[in-house]
């Protein structure tokens, strides 16, 4: 699934690509995608002109300056109806999830279009946006209300990866007992972080994935508070990670799996000792890990087998033995 370095490195190739241009026409699939794309938004994109794009998390948002007489058309609203005017909006905004095999895109117009292509916005300089999703995981809504829509992700994801609030990180961590798997992919604590880069920050900070948040030193705290900034940073600089599907917004595939400490590395050598890496299924993943670099927080002796407990003396029996040493005195 696209993560945060990948949506990144899409808006960052859309934004010099689209914004200024004007949509001057949209298609769709029949195939609807996790989130189906309502056909009665095809008028209300018609017309707009992308005046930015950017990231929230793990979303792609393409801002819009839209037509007089723009209308409200979000399902979700409960103050208005969905066709009521929303005077004083910013604009609307259309928003993008890649979901787990998306492909968001600049191409020529005349470009074929490939198998699986749900979404084509035909811009004015002769070049399309499209969305292509094979597994149609994905999404692609317009939201009329920029203003509220961006209130509603505020409220559902945490804070981005970048000069996270020591204290307040510390305190999301520690004050669970889930395991620190769960923490990482929990987008309330940290926004954009996925299975990837939560197996590669917690290898960078030594911490083992099955240790709870609660087990964490403030020194370890702070350690994966950083560790998790510096793979994010570093992935961003290699264009994100492409295993099978993902490509930026120009197509360009991305180059950190060729950097992977652990991820995907099950059974090979740990790059820092002699171990190998490890796959375990935590939070519904797969969690690779060095155990050796990265050790669980408990370490128990095994017991013996057909090991009897040793009994506890009696308090007559302890007297009995008090009064022969004192006797032998």
């Amino acid at each position: 699934m696209p993560e945060l370095p990948e949506v990144e490195t899409v808006v960052r190739d859309l934004r010099p690509l689209v914004t200024g241009r004007t949509v001057v026409g949209v298609r769709h699939s029949a195939k609807k995608l996790r989130r189906p794309w309502k056909p009665a938004w095809n008028a209300r994109v018609t017309g707009a002109t992308v005046t930015g794009v950017r990231r929230r998390g793990k979303w792609i948002l393409v801002d819009l300056l839209g037509r007089a007489g723009s209308v409200r058309d979000r399902s979700s609203a409960k103050q208005a109806p969905p066709d009521a005017d929303a005077p004083g909006s910013p604009g609307p905004v259309l928003r993008v999830h890649l979901g787990m095999t998306g492909q968001f895109t600049v191409v020529p117009a005349s470009t074929p279009e490939p198998d699986h292509l749900h979404l084509a916005f035909t811009l004015d300089n002769g070049t399309e946006l499209r969305l292509r999703d094979p597994r149609r995981f994905g999404s692609a809504e317009f939201f009329a209300d920029r203003t509220a829509l961006e209130a509603e992700m505020n409220a559902e994801l945490g804070p981005e990866p970048f000069g996270l609030d020591a204290a307040a990180f510390r305190d999301a961590v520690t004050g669970t007992s889930r395991n620190l798997k769960a923490v990482l992919l929990d987008q309330t604590i940290v926004a954009g972080v996925g299975n990837i880069y939560a197996d590669e920050a917690l290898f960078r900070s030594r911490l083992h994935p099955a240790r709870t948040g609660r087990s964490l030193s403030a020194a370890e705290c702070d350690r994966l508070r950083l560790a998790i900034e510096a793979v994010i940073t570093r992935a961003i600089e290699s264009r994100g990670s492409t295993i099978r599907d993902y490509v930026g917004g120009s197509g360009l595939r991305g180059g950190f799996q060729n950097e992977f400490a652990v991820y995907g590395r099950t059974g090979e050598p740990c790059p820092t000792c002699t171990g190998a890496v490890a796959c375990e299924r935590l939070a519904g993943r797969s969690s690779h890990f060095c155990a050796s670099c990265q050790p669980s927080a408990i370490s128990r002796q095994p017991a013996k087998k057909n090991q009897q407990p040793v009994a506890k003396p009696s308090l007559t029996r302890r007297k009995q033995v008090g009064r022969k040493l004192t006797a032998e005195s």
